[in-house]
């Protein structure tokens, strides 16, 4: 169906939330329709806050607000919606719009296998009511359901629509962040991939390690020295911390990206209160959630750099160049100890590239053997 008559069909006039490859035609037409983090429309930091930001507009206004995201984000939204928005607690009405990734039964991504199954679910366990739209709903058939909602959400309870993919059209107009750097995230991983040599990489969810599995394929290089978080978007640096803690005898290089950074940025404090010397961390920052359809994050306005800083790191720097960002890989690992390189890069990839072709079993098994895990 057609995304503006779904949108109509909500009767809202706010929404926020994390962009989400299914809802791209839908997160494309609320921006062109309301603009990008203004009164009606903010893309948030992760799932919890865009909850929060929806019970605030509630809580001013008495209107219902529309909360986006991907399966995935279930995880992130389990404390808001059980422990603020349910009828026990607060009673705060949310309309759900749901991406279904790993529809049981649809190829997909090893990541979203488990969340895909639960989906509905996890929803059903929250006391959610949901309906599936798919290529063949209508707009009726959205009205009606609304209408079936209707009570529900006056009582404070929530309800969802879990979209899956194809459900939507939409020709107009899109809001896509281009990024301010030289270099594509693709050059910056090999520029990282050679100043790094037989050093751990762990690189972040998306596109990025999508890309280092590329590179190192190309260059026949072995996968052993890479762990590529497929899923738990955010969570990489923590992942990089509890390696490069447990193993002080090796460098860990971080691969992260500005929306993934942004997810959950108290990581940050945290590595660096611990303080660990084998820790490099790589913010690679085009501005944009490009895996999932190239919506801004606010990561692009800002110098994630002054703000690793701020929060205790010792050294930082931001890169906007080729040869400043191989002579910054050089330094880091020569000086030891823990540093933050931001590199500001352009939105872009190949349209050929291709997903790691190995399991995550596999990928788990050969970084471990690596490190001498057995």
């Amino acid at each position: 169906m057609k995304v503006e008559s779904f949108v109509e069909c909500l009767n809202a006039d706010f929404f926020t939330g994390v962009p989400d490859s299914r809802l791209k035609p839908m997160c494309d037409y609320i921006s062109a329709s309301y603009g990008i983090n203004t009164k009606q429309h903010i893309i948030a930091a992760n799932e919890g806050n865009a909850i929060g930001i929806a019970a605030g507009y509630h809580l001013a206004t008495g209107k219902i607000p529309v909360v986006y995201m991907q399966n995935s984000g279930e995880g992130n939204a389990v404390n808001p919606i059980t422990s603020l928005l349910n009828e026990k607690v607060y009673a705060i009405p949310v309309i759900f719009v749901i991406g279904w990734r790993g529809e049981p039964g649809i190829k997909d991504e090893p990541h979203h296998a488990f969340q895909g199954q639960i989906t509905k679910e996890l929803l059903e366990v929250m006391d959610i009511a949901c309906m599936v739209v798919d290529k063949n709903t209508t707009e009726a058939d959205v009205k009606n359901k609304m209408e079936e909602y209707s009570s529900l959400l006056k009582n404070g309870k929530q309800a969802a629509f879990v979209i899956r993919e194809g459900a939507f059209s939409y020709e107009g107009a899109t809001s896509l962040y281009k990024g301010t750097g030289a270099l594509l995230r693709e050059e910056a991983i090999e520029c990282i991939i050679q100043a790094s040599g037989t050093d751990l990489i762990i690189s972040t969810t998306g596109k990025a390690s999508r890309e280092l599995f590329e590179a190192r394929e190309r260059s026949g290089q072995s996968h052993g020295f890479d762990f590529l978080t497929v899923g738990s978007m955010g969570h990489c640096s923590s992942i990089a911390l509890g390696i490069a803690l447990n193993k002080p005898e090796q460098t860990v290089w971080c691969v992260d990206g500005d929306g993934a950074a942004l997810m959950h940025l108290g990581a940050l404090p945290v590595i660096a209160d611990l303080n660990p010397r084998n820790f490099i961390h790589i913010v690679i920052n085009n501005g944009a959630h490009e895996s999932v359809g190239g919506q801004p994050t606010v990561m692009g306005k800002l110098n994630i750099s002054k703000i690793a800083a701020a929060c205790g790191y010792p050294r930082v720097c931001c890169i906007t160049e080729r040869d400043e960002l191989m002579e910054a890989l050089k330094s880091a690992k020569k000086n030891q100890g823990l540093s933050l390189i931001e590199i500001k890069c352009k939105v872009g990839s190949r349209p050929e590239l291709g997903r790691p072709t190995t399991t995550t079993f596999k990928n788990k098994r050969e970084f471990m053997d690596r490190m001498g895990i057995v």
